[in-house]
């Protein structure tokens, strides 16, 4: 084995087109596009059926109330509020990247023209 140590090269400064450049324009992709509009759906068609779940909640609450032969419906209100319960989360974990998505769709769409949204 050699005795020579390695050569020393100092370490790399960023350059202007690394490390302090002004950011690069990212071009959106159709697929980015794609993604952002699939999950506002979904929220959007989670948020509805939360609503729909807890309003036909209260229907069952108002039916079970009435009649005590149909007292079950109260325990089957209750499960509805443990789905809406259940979805909140996922609500959430679509809801926010597709608004964040969609945000930027727009924004790249306002700042190079409707072609570029094409």
């Amino acid at each position: 084995m050699s005795e020579q140590w390695p050569a020393h090269r100092p370490p790399r400064m960023p350059d202007a087109s690394r490390g302090y450049g002004t950011p690069r324009v990212r071009n959106i992709s159709v697929g980015y596009r794609r993604w952002a509009g699939i999950l506002l759906w979904s929220a959007i068609i989670v948020g509805s059926l939360m609503v729909l779940a807890f309003v036909a909640s209260l229907v069952l609450l108002v039916q079970a109330d009435k009649d005590t032969a149909k007292a079950s419906l109260g325990y089957l209100a209750l499960f509805l509020w443990f789905g809406i319960a259940a979805a909140v989360p996922v609500l959430l974990a679509v809801a926010i990247p597709g608004v964040v998505m969609t945000r930027r769709v727009r924004q790249e769409r306002s700042r190079f023209g409707p072609a570029a949204g094409v």
